[in-house]
């Protein structure tokens, strides 16, 4: 009986069967916990990139309208930038504001620029950072620009600068309650090519999407 005993401890003591399952309960989390922090932080790349695209692409193509600005135009131009945000869901996580920055052809000390229209998209609730439509007009308010502290940017007197600012949540892949998803912001300007009058113009009574 004893025997038997011993035979069986010594068996049981060199015994592996369970040792691979075990290290693997062990390891299993944190792999996943790499794995997903891996992808997330990937997304999250993919989403500063794809707003920054946007910021420069709304700019850059209102800034491309030839002869007169219109809201058909601007509805063309703000589709382009769906287009780009579609995959995170940036119509109902973020907004985009476009300013037509010009000089106010004040002279003295009303001299400055001014928010001649401004229009915005998404159902995101951020509000301009730097002024609203009709700002600057007859006062020195915008005399330095649109644009953080810094990198202001100012439109040269007879032409115009179509600022944007793209603000957008992130959306995690994974909501655990432990990350708090961090707002994106990206700014970008381009000057407008070849267009005489900067006036913005409704020639199909379109809703305005005003800010």
């Amino acid at each position: 009986m004893m025997g038997g005993l011993r035979r069986l401890a010594r068996r049981l003591v060199g015994d592996q069967m369970g040792v691979a399952m075990i290290e693997f309960a062990y390891a299993a989390p944190v792999f996943l916990a790499a794995i997903l922090t891996g992808l997330e932080l990937t997304n999250l790349v993919l989403a500063h990139l794809r707003v920054s695209q946007m910021a420069m692409a709304v700019a850059d193509n209102a800034g491309r309208v030839p002869s007169g600005i219109d809201e058909v135009h601007i509805r063309e131009v703000f589709a382009g930038a769906q287009v780009i945000g579609g995959p995170m869901d940036f119509q109902q996580n973020g907004r985009i504001v476009l300013s037509s920055l010009e000089d106010n052809g004040r002279k003295n000390s009303s001299g400055g620029q001014w928010i001649r229209w401004q229009r915005c998209w998404g159902e995101g609730k951020y509000d301009p950072a730097y002024g609203r439509q009709g700002d600057g007009e007859g006062n020195a308010s915008l005399k330095k620009g649109l644009g953080s502290s810094g990198n202001r940017i100012i439109a040269a007197s007879g032409t115009s600068v179509m600022f944007v600012e793209a603000t957008y949540k992130y959306q995690p892949l994974i909501a655990t309650g432990f990350f708090d998803p961090p707002t994106i912001h990206y700014e970008s300007a381009f000057n407008v090519r070849g267009r005489q009058n900067n006036a913005i113009s409704n020639t199909q009574s379109l809703p305005v999407l005003a800010c």
